[in-house]
């Protein structure tokens, strides 16, 4: 299973240093677009979205994260930093499995 991510310039290059395929997108459309080729890859076990990118496509990716299916989907925050009022990935982690990290 691979990693890819969809997301701005900064993170997909910074992603692509670590040898993560990913494509750069702009806007609300793009995001759709790379997000549905993504979700209909099977070769795909994570994929790695900024929460800002993410955030232009909200009902799209709460759809595939709430059916619980592959490729995994990772908010991450990108360089200016996380959006106030999301949970981390940490939180997250602890709400699902019930275990402090």
């Amino acid at each position: 299973m691979k990693f890819f991510v969809i997301g701005d310039a900064d993170t997909v290059l910074g992603f692509r240093l670590a040898g993560v395929e990913g494509d750069v997108v702009r806007t609300a459309d793009e995001t759709r677009a790379s997000l549905e080729k993504a979700f209909a890859r099977k070769d795909l076990g994570v994929l790695v979205v900024p929460e800002r990118i993410a955030q232009l496509c909200r009902p799209l990716v709460d759809g595939h994260s709430a059916k619980g299916a592959f490729p995994l989907l990772i908010e991450i925050p990108d360089i200016a930093g996380p959006v106030e009022g999301r949970k981390t990935v940490k939180e997250m982690i602890r709400a699902a499995v019930g275990v402090q990290l």
